[in-house]
């Protein structure tokens, strides 16, 4: 599973790990990802979104169905 929130578009940041001598190592920061089921009534559907937390408040704030609205709209498969 790709680590991209389908709402926000969050995808993962690279930096680096620095140990206690100051030596660096590549890594990953990787977005709180979590895949959540939605009922739409629009759609009159379940619809599985995968999201990253600040998408998850998104669809709190906004409601669901401009948010699956939006997104049909941008031509993302649902």
């Amino acid at each position: 599973m790709a680590a991209v929130c389908q709402v926000t578009g969050a995808v993962p940041n690279f930096g680096h790990s620095i140990s206690h001598s100051h030596r660096r190592t590549k890594r990953r920061f990787d977005p709180n990802i979590q895949k959540k089921r939605y009922w739409v009534p629009s759609l009159r559907r379940n619809v599985t979104l995968t999201l990253s937390v600040k998408g998850i408040k998104t669809i709190d704030v906004r409601g669901i169905d401009a948010v699956v609205t939006e997104l049909l709209a941008k031509g993302v498969k649902l």
